[in-house]
């Protein structure tokens, strides 16, 4: 079995002295994971950045056999946040987020196609809050829907009441900046918690709560 794909990097982890396994979410297969021989190298390790864009040749004997990859670099994405600390640990939010969250090779091309469209504007002045919408858009995908009429600006989850920012009620913000962007990604945070991560017994990514703490004080 055969295929060609392209993808984003998730997760990679060594197999053997030359070898890793990587994880990764492809646009027209799904997330799958594969060994991909020589990725240690130090020739090849640098294109295995996670969240790097790659294309994929992935063959296996059989569908539900191990596989193995052959990957070529399409763009490089982390590289060029490596001196930029929050657009960094944007990036393993993300894709620590998809990891656990999306099932093995079930293919959903609007999730794809937003994270691609969330990694390509990590330039924009306006970043955080593209990742912020981007992650209620998986919210969405995955199955959940904030219904935004509620007139007290606030939702009921699982007896618990949710207040919803003002940056996602496009209210003016008034307040410190880095204080209504952390009060948005933890209202996304308890989305995640109620609705995935706590009744599938998941432990929430480290890399998304240390995103969040970066908007815990003004001067980082």
């Amino acid at each position: 079995m055969n295929w060609q794909d392209e993808g984003y990097l998730l997760s990679k982890n060594n197999f053997n002295e030359n070898s890793i396994i990587i994880e990764a979410f492809t646009l027209s297969h799904g997330k799958y994971s594969g060994i991909v021989y020589g990725g240690s190298s130090r020739k090849k390790k640098k294109d295995f950045q996670i969240g790097n864009k790659i294309f994929l040749n992935w063959s296996s004997k059989g569908r539900n056999k191990a596989g193995y990859f052959n990957v070529e670099l399409i763009k490089p994405i982390s590289p060029l946040y490596f001196d930029d600390k929050k657009r960094s640990m944007c990036i393993l939010s993300a894709t620590s987020i998809l990891k656990i969250l999306l099932p093995e090779r079930q293919i959903n091309k609007k999730i794809y196609n937003s994270f691609d469209l969330m990694l390509n504007n990590l330039s924009s002045e306006s970043w955080i809050n593209q990742y912020i919408y981007w992650e209620l858009s998986l919210i969405k995908e995955l199955g959940y829907e904030i219904d935004y009429s509620n007139s007290d600006e606030s939702i009921q989850i699982n007896e618990k009441s949710l207040r919803i920012p003002n940056l996602l009620l496009n209210k003016n913000i008034n307040n410190d900046f880095n204080q209504e962007i952390k009060k948005a990604l933890n209202f996304n945070k308890n989305l995640f918690i109620e609705n995935f991560i706590n009744p599938n017994r998941l432990s929430f990514p480290l890399f998304r709560n240390i995103l969040e703490d970066y908007f815990s004080w003004s001067a980082i």
